[in-house]
């Protein structure tokens, strides 16, 4: 790999963070919050643990144009251009395509990081390790590098990639297959050949864009639009435009499943996708029992319970695989084996026209 080569980060910081309401809000969803110790927020974290690897003015960030002050506030050492606003959701094609074509009137050469702003990662160094090797393959060819996460358990909440042939540090990627049943998770676990989908992809601009071409016509011309227009004073509209016409489409169903010279590189680097407030517990000390309390809480007889409050106190009493979230204006209690079904709290408050608590 050449030492000039610019590595940029594209961080993908659009998500609602749904499953994680009362505290996660369409004004400050989960990428923006703090679910750990230290303070230090989601997206945050992610900046930071790429600075051995990219430069603050190498790094950007594609987000809700409603988050933009955010961003700024909370990632100070980004430029302002660099927080790349999408009018509206357009799912991870469009967004990767704008990012692109931005990149490339900087350096259609370079090598993009495309990033989730909000996953945690228990092992930095190996991690850093890990996307060198990937850069490395991605500057070697024409190659779409994914980082995939060696599975522990049979999770049945994830995409899996299947992959075969050793090549050099990466392997040749067979097929992506769906969220699997338990039996199926169980069998993927025990052949040894399949990752966890993480998310996380390498590639070069150049590379990604023509393979957007290739699979993708129509967003590839309307982002080819946009960069075109990009520090122009036409920018703003031809954004609007183009990003409304783009179809809601990932880039796993569009390029991913389709091109050739898919590679993965198994991950063992203590990642969690914080997928849901059962994360808390896993990413934070707990007490002998089991419990995660933050805030003013006395536990009495209480199991596998966590409790995240404030300045009010919490008395959690004989409960077990419990969570308790209280805000200023909501409080949540819900068991363990509903977490998912905390989106639908949204869907009724959208339905009894409650968009402040929202």
């Amino acid at each position: 790999m050449s030492k000039t080569k610019k590595i940029c980060a594209v961080i993908m910081a659009g998500g609602k963070g749904e499953r994680f309401w009362p505290k996660s809000r369409s004004s400050c969803p989960k990428q923006f919050l703090s679910l750990t110790s230290d303070g230090e927020t989601m997206i945050q974290k992610t900046v930071r643990r790429l600075s051995p690897l990219v430069k603050p003015e190498d790094v950007f960030i594609v987000t809700n144009a409603a988050y933009t002050e955010l961003v700024l506030d909370q990632l100070p050492d980004i430029p302002r251009e660099n927080i790349l606003a999408e009018p509206c959701a357009r799912n991870t094609a469009p967004c990767i395509a704008f990012a692109a074509s931005v990149i490339k009137r900087r350096d259609e050469d370079a090598i993009m990081l495309v990033l989730p702003s909000d996953h945690l990662i228990g092992y930095e160094d190996i991690y850093i390790s890990t996307l060198k090797k990937a850069i490395k393959a991605a500057d070697s060819g024409n190659n779409l590098i994914t980082i995939g996460i060696t599975p522990t358990y049979p999770e049945t909440g994830y995409g899996y990639i299947n992959f075969g042939a050793e090549s050099g540090d990466v392997y040749e990627v067979e097929r992506f297959v769906e969220k699997p049943d338990l039996k199926t998770a169980k069998s993927y676990l025990s052949s040894g050949k399949y990752l966890w989908n993480s998310g996380m992809f390498v590639w070069r601009v150049s590379t990604i864009l023509a393979e957007m071409e290739r699979f993708m016509p129509d967003i590839y011309a309307g982002a080819e639009r946009i960069g075109q227009a990009w520090n122009t004073p036409e920018f703003t509209d031809v954004l609007v435009k183009e990003f409304y016409a783009f179809r809601s489409e990932s880039v796993d169903f569009g390029i991913m499943e389709k091109a050739d010279s898919i590679f993965t590189i198994p991950g063992s680097f203590g990642w969690d996708d914080v997928g849901s407030w059962l994360a808390v517990e896993r990413i934070n000390e707990t007490d002998i029992d089991g419990n995660y309390l933050s805030g003013d809480v006395i536990s009495i007889g209480s199991k596998h319970t966590t409790v995240c409050g404030r300045d009010k106190l919490i008395a959690a009493v004989g409960l077990e695989d419990i969570i308790i979230v209280d805000t200023d204006d909501a409080l949540m209690v819900c068991s363990k084996k509903n977490t998912q079904d905390v989106k639908k709290v949204i869907a009724e408050l959208r339905e009894r026209r409650r968009e402040e608590l929202i």
